[in-house]
């Protein structure tokens, strides 16, 4: 007795029949086709044996459905993008949604690199430099009156040359005496500390911190021996080439404060009038 071979699905033989066989079962077309072929999404009819399914992202068509959803160009064995379930041949894509470059106003491609900054968009050929020319590609740049330059380009062009170092000074900076600086270059011209974000005061164009501008040039009170640096609104006394501190301008035996009041020297010494009455 021969051996049977049905279709899976109906049971009618198969003997010299087509089939398909699916998942190691066989089915004659009309059942194959009933129970698994796709849909077109452009027809709306089912794609047969016969033809060719092509599919994209769970979505089938013929292979004469398959076209541009604007030109009706065929889309087969070309390069597609999608917008809105709608298929879209390159050229038509870029004329409709694709950016444009800001240098050469051509449409960047779908599927090309391209570069983007503050809303614009460029080829990446087309992204260089303004002054040397060349690509930028993913290299820091400075954007400059609509124009985009490589970092040494616009420091050679644009940037502030500190007048101690003479390097660019590319962000920050201090200006004093209208001279622009680098923060860790404008220093004490005594002990080198930087005077950035410091009081700071100057003797003939030279900056100095307050401690080596008092200990070098300020006098020194004839009371505590310490300088009077006279910044910042410090009261001092002077008298015949001596000076002293407010809190320092002082009778020496009784210690009264002097100022405002009349005194009496001994030599060396300051006396209020009590104290001095009897010399």
């Amino acid at each position: 007795m021969t051996e049977r071979f049905d279709c899976q699905h109906c049971e009618d033989s198969l003997f010299g029949r087509k089939y398909i066989l699916r998942e190691e079962r066989p089915y004659c077309v009309a059942c194959f086709e009933a129970l698994f072929a796709s849909t077109c999404e452009e027809c709306g009819k089912l794609i047969g044996c016969d033809c060719k399914d092509l599919s994209y992202k769970d979505r089938h068509w013929h292979e004469a459905c398959f076209h541009c959803s604007r030109c009706r160009g065929s889309l087969v064995d070309k390069p597609f993008a999608a917008k809105e379930d709608q298929l879209l041949c390159t050229d038509c894509y870029s004329q409709e949604y694709s950016s444009r470059c800001q240098e050469c106003k051509k449409s960047i491609m779908p599927g090309t690199r391209k570069m983007e900054y503050k809303g614009s968009s460029w080829h990446e050929t087309c992204f260089i430099c303004h002054r040397c020319q060349q690509p930028i590609g993913t290299k820091s740049f400075i954007p400059k009156d609509s124009q985009n330059f490589c970092v040494p380009c616009y420091e050679r062009q644009y940037a502030l040359q500190c007048v101690q170092c003479k390097k660019p000074i590319t962000s920050g900076g201090v200006t004093y005496r209208e001279q622009p600086w680098h923060h860790e270059c404008f220093v004490c011209t005594a002990c080198k500390k930087p005077l950035s974000g410091q009081r700071f005061t100057s003797r003939d164009e030279f900056a100095y911190c307050l401690g080596c501008f008092c200990d070098l040039y300020a006098k020194k009170c004839a009371g505590c021996a310490s300088p009077i640096s006279g910044l910042g609104g410090t009261k001092y006394i002077s008298f015949e080439e001596r000076q002293w501190h407010n809190d320092c301008f002082n009778c020496k035996k009784c210690s009264l404060s002097l100022v405002g009041r009349g005194f009496l020297t001994e030599r060396d010494d300051i006396l209020c009038p009590d104290c001095g009455k009897d010399i």
